[in-house]
């Protein structure tokens, strides 16, 4: 399994993008945090923004189609997406690849 995170201006962006993403069966579940508090160098500046965490599991079979969406349909300029492999129960494992459509 791997985890695809990104951050979003918002509530309704993040769940608009797991929506896409789970719906097309490229992942199995979305995961939505808001509450977070970004500061980093845009342009120049130092900014500081609310932001939302949206955490996507996946295969890693996937992680390119879910990258691709995410770039496509989000709001920012230059959205950072990130992933990483996480090991999960064989039980979580197996619901991961049924709702996606792996072997």
């Amino acid at each position: 399994m791997i985890h695809v995170t990104t951050t979003c201006p918002d509530l309704d962006t993040a769940r608009g993008l797991a929506a896409a993403v789970v719906t097309a069966r490229l992942a199995a579940c979305g995961n939505i945090t808001p509450g977070a508090k970004s500061v980093f160098h845009w342009q120049g500046r130092i900014e500081e923004e609310d932001e939302v965490f949206l955490t996507l599991k996946t295969r890693p079979a996937h992680r390119a189609a879910v990258v691709e969406m995410l770039t496509e349909r989000h709001p920012y300029d230059l959205p950072v997406i990130t992933w990483e492999e996480v090991e999960s129960t064989p039980d979580a494992e197996a619901w991961l690849r049924e709702e996606t459509g792996g072997d």
